[in-house]
């Protein structure tokens, strides 16, 4: 039993610790029903109301939480005043099961919910004073639908000095990132919240630079913090009047990466041989011209994402003009070093309708690289011999399924992953099925099943002290040996004390070393392919 599941007690005490009443007495939860929708039968997520004097809420789960129940409704949020002594009050029941609630005054709250297996999220308004004038859904929408995500709610401190919704006259403000066909393009809207409708007061218009809406400083003005980067210009911040409009720089930073600075950058989409269209961040070194014949070997970093629709898993959220920030983990490095580099290549898995992304993982993985490898190629930018792949934890765990699988690569870099499902038996990423459930999905997913397939040259890197529940360091240190005692060529670094992400200087810099080794030895990049 997971500690979250122990018995507990939640209680309310004064600030000198007397006690005041008892919340629940919750017994261990030996038991829950399957899927992630699954939670408690008992009162959860405890939370003092923001607009409100000593007043709690909870939530309660409808369909006893068991996500397989037909029910009209799935949880119902409660919230009882000090003294504590009267009956709770009901004040919303949701569709999904309940993921936030957005507090803004005695009149007008805001209730998210999600309900994962359809991937579906409504956002309802509600009167938390008068339940029963009824409730607005504001939103009814796909959660990886990127392109109609409405924003975030902006919000203000009230006079507890709590954060609660930013409110002029039954509206609301929303700050969105502006992901569509045509590029990436920030937005303020004002919503009506007893209508649903909005209207937008700001969008931004750049398309050589990416303006972010960090903070509504004060939406009554029309006074928005907002940063302004270019690839090679460090994001700096600066006051935005949207009713202006003005704009007055607050920081004035430097680009510390001057390596970098004139780095070609472009987002390059592609289609998948199913007519799925993909895209990618393409990193071309500085002295690159583009149809001198000249072919570059190519370092592929990518990270699969599961979707249940082709639309929401065509979509292209990466703008080439945002700041080439790298970090300890980043592909980008190798662009210094002659390579090209496509980072964060999309890799989507789908399953419409009642199929699930992962029966078919392996084909759409080597699909998705295919198609990457071959639109570089047809360009005439790299050389698809010398094509490298690397991924970190369930990037990782997609470099040996590839590797395993296809012999697109030359080699592959894997940190800290997973290669052997049947030691995650309960799920694992976003695949809900058990093993008892799915044994074949497991299978055919599991790298370590097929360790006989590897025939090349893979770099394992894992933290010595990874507690991340999927990613124990046996994973590779397993892997490896089979990998070894096959015959595979695999070379194996365990980081002393890292856990799932790596900290120190010296594991960094020994981490960055081998990755270069490995692509140097395997790559060769300093040969020029005519």
């Amino acid at each position: 039993v997971p500690y979250y599941r122990f018995a507990a007690e939640t209680n309310i005490h004064t600030d000198g610790g007397k006690l005041v009443t008892q919340l629940i007495d919750r017994p261990v939860e030996e038991t829950r029903a399957k899927g992630f929708m699954a939670t408690t039968n008992e009162k959860r997520g405890f939370e003092w109301r923001a607009d409100q004097t000593a007043t709690i809420t909870w939530v309660q789960a409808l369909d006893g939480g068991d996500p397989k129940q037909a029910v009209p409704y799935r949880d119902e949020l409660f919230e009882l005043k000090a003294p504590f002594t009267d009956e709770p009050r009901s004040l919303i029941k949701t569709q999904n099961r309940l993921r936030q609630v957005h507090w803004g005054d005695e009149t007008m709250a805001v209730v998210d919910d999600i309900w994962y297996d359809n991937r579906n999220t409504k956002s309802y308004a509600f009167n938390p004073s008068d339940p029963g004038t009824g409730v607005v859904t504001l939103f009814d929408r796909n959660l990886q639908d990127e392109y109609s995500d409405p924003g975030q709610f902006a919000t203000t401190r009230n006079a507890l000095n709590q954060s609660v919704l930013a409110l002029e006259d039954g509206r609301g403000y929303l700050l969105g990132e502006g992901f569509s066909d045509a590029g990436q393009f920030p937005f303020v809207d004002t919503i009506n919240l007893r209508l649903g409708t909005t209207q937008r007061l700001y969008q931004s218009a750049y398309t050589d630079r990416v303006e972010r809406l960090l903070s509504a400083i004060d939406l009554v003005t029309g006074t928005l913090l907002v940063s302004i980067e270019s690839p090679n210009t460090y994001p700096n911040y600066y006051l935005r009047n949207m009713r202006a409009p003005s704009l007055t720089q607050v920081t004035d930073f430097e680009n510390p990466y001057a390596a970098l600075a004139n780095t070609q950058k472009t987002l390059m989409t592609y289609e998948r041989d199913d007519g799925l269209s993909l895209s990618g961040t393409l990193y071309l070194p500085e002295s690159y011209q583009a149809g001198s014949g000249a072919r570059l070997p190519l370092l592929l970093w990518a990270y699969p994402v599961e979707y249940k629709d082709a639309q929401s898993a065509g979509q292209t959220t990466s703008n080439p003009n945002a700041f080439t920030y790298p970090y300890y983990g980043s592909p980008i490095f190798w662009v210094t070093q002659g390579f090209a580099v496509l980072d964060d290549a999309a890799f989507p898995i789908v399953g419409e309708g009642d199929a699930e992304p992962n029966d078919s993982f392996r084909r759409q993985l080597v699909a998705n690289a295919a198609a990457a490898i071959k639109a570089l190629d047809q360009r005439g930018i790299i050389d698809p011999t010398r094509v490298a792949v690397g991924g970190h934890s369930y990037g990782a765990f997609m470099v040996a399924n590839l590797l395993s699988h296809s012999n697109l690569f030359a080699a592959g870099i894997a940190r800290s992953g997973a290669y052997n499902r049947t030691l995650t038996p309960f799920g694992f990423q976003r695949e809900q099925r058990s093993y008892w459930e799915a044994p074949e999905v497991y299978y055919d997913m599991s790298p370590f099943m097929h360790a006989d397939k590897m025939k090349t040259p893979l770099l394992l890197i894992h933290g010595e002290a990874d507690n991340n529940s999927g990613t124990y360091p046996m994973q590779s240190e397993r892997y490896f040996n089979a990998l070894k005692g096959l015959g595979a060529p695999a070379r194996l670094v365990i980081l002393p004390k890292e856990s799932h992400g790596y900290r120190a200087q010296e594991s960094i810099l020994h981490m960055l070393w081998e990755q270069d080794q490995w692509l140097q030895q395997h790559l060769m990049p300093n040969q020029v392919t005519p």
